[in-house]
């Protein structure tokens, strides 16, 4: 990552520090490189494990946030920009999330995503800008990610976010970090120094994407996006997905792939509409009512057809 800085002891972050481990990488074959590499990134999980709390935690406002109407916004430059919004993108297809449910926000614009925008990253001002263009509020939760942990953009990001009443999360790889002062809630990910002094797109990068991964899944999870670890919150709109949702109707209502395929044309292609449906033995209106009523959580729903309490 190319994005985390200010001008102040730099060299002091954990992230800038010199790895012994790489320091003759320049006399390595690829072999010799390659587990180096993979010895260096199997610190990652132990980084995240000291975290499991407040991540556990973050996911926890996350969720009540979205319950109430509100959405999950990301905020970063760079690396940790363009990560941010990987992850905002990837939640539409895998959970059929409306895409301004999660949102993530690099500085510089889309063509920050390609292009580095050097620079952008020292305005405070921008993030304000940038926040305010999409309406960010008190229902919203705002995840800063700067593996310094000092970056201007973030920081008058989540300075803006508390102003407005939105429960600010700060996600780096150093402590002791600036961003610490402006969040509510923070995920220290020390993942140590990089085998390329300050590479941060490394290590800090591949554990940043690791906890964004939880924080984006278990909180679809707790929304009720999965039965057990089926993705069932699909809408079969395309070739792909027809087919997975045929095979999943089948295998929770035991009726063959073929009579699913009818079953979810009655759904418009909504599959948990379409189990329900054939569960309860009743109308695709009357089936999505049972879905609301038990928030939309497909276990609580199936459970009442059986004759159990919810």
């Amino acid at each position: 990552m190319t994005s985390d800085s200010t001008s102040d002891s730099i060299e002091n972050l954990t992230t800038e520090t010199v790895n012994p481990a790489s320091a003759n990488i320049d006399t390595l074959s690829p072999l010799e490189i390659v587990r180096l590499m993979n010895a260096e990134d199997a610190t990652i999980p132990q980084a995240i494990a000291r975290e499991t709390e407040s991540i556990a935690h973050a996911i926890t406002v996350i969720t009540e946030c979205i319950c109430n109407g509100g959405r999950l916004i990301y905020i970063g430059a760079g690396t940790s920009g363009r990560l941010g919004v990987l992850d905002a993108s990837e939640c539409p297809p895998t959970f059929s999330t409306p895409p301004e449910l999660v949102v993530g926000l690099i500085a510089g614009g889309d063509s920050a995503l390609r292009t580095s925008a050097e620079g952008v990253e020292d305005h405070p001002e921008t993030a304000v800008e940038d926040l305010q263009t999409i309406g960010l509020s008190k229902a919203d939760v705002l995840v800063g990610i700067a593996s310094s942990g000092r970056t201007p953009y973030v920081i008058g990001g989540l300075e803006y976010a508390r102003s407005v009443g939105s429960f600010a999360i700060g996600l780096v790889c150093n402590e002791g970090s600036a961003l610490a002062q402006v969040a509510d809630l923070m995920v220290t990910l020390v993942v140590g120094p990089e085998i390329i002094t300050g590479s941060t797109r490394m290590k800090a990068g591949t554990a940043t994407k690791m906890v964004l991964n939880m924080l984006t899944t278990a909180t679809m999870v707790q929304l009720g996006k999965t039965y057990g670890n089926l993705m069932v919150d699909l809408r079969a709109s395309n070739t792909k997905l027809v087919a997975r949702s045929c095979r999943l109707v089948s295998q929770l209502t035991g009726i063959t792939e073929t009579q699913a395929k009818e079953e979810l044309k009655k759904c418009h292609g909504e599959l948990k509409t379409t189990v329900v449906m054939i569960r309860h033995g009743v109308a695709p209106d009357a089936a999505r009512q049972i879905l609301n009523d038990c928030g939309n959580q497909l276990r609580l729903a199936l459970r009442t057809a059986d004759g159990e309490a919810p």
